[in-house]
């Protein structure tokens, strides 16, 4: 079960990687737009960490609070995605606060993870 766990973390962390690099990649290029890429990220990545709010497999009790924290932030993220793609399509351009916050909410949630016991 153990390793079912880890695999899954694994995942997480795909979209992770997927989320904030799609993001990165936009920030250097200057073109502060959503990506497809980002959206499987975000898809991977609330998937997969709604999966380790399981409680399956582990001998500690989880933190719900951090579990609820990251998940609104989760939630935030999406809505901004699916803001600036909404303006995408009508030709407009994403507001570059709007394509920062995403960036920036994406790391809070990995910071939330890692430094938040």
């Amino acid at each position: 079960m153990e390793t079912l766990r880890h695999i899954v973390v694994f995942i997480h962390l795909v979209g992770f990687a997927l989320l904030f690099g799609a993001w990165a990649v936009e920030a250097v290029n200057r073109r502060y737009g959503v990506t497809r890429l980002m959206n499987w990220g975000l898809l991977i990545a609330g998937v997969a960490g709604l999966a380790l709010a399981a409680p399956w497999g582990i001998s500690y009790e989880l933190n719900y609070v951090k579990i609820g924290t990251k998940l609104v932030v989760l939630i935030v993220i999406g809505a901004l995605i699916g803001i600036g793609s909404a303006r995408q399509r009508r030709n407009e351009a994403v507001p570059r606060g709007l394509f920062w916050a995403i960036g920036i909410l994406t790391l809070l949630n990995a910071a939330i993870a890692v430094i938040w016991r």
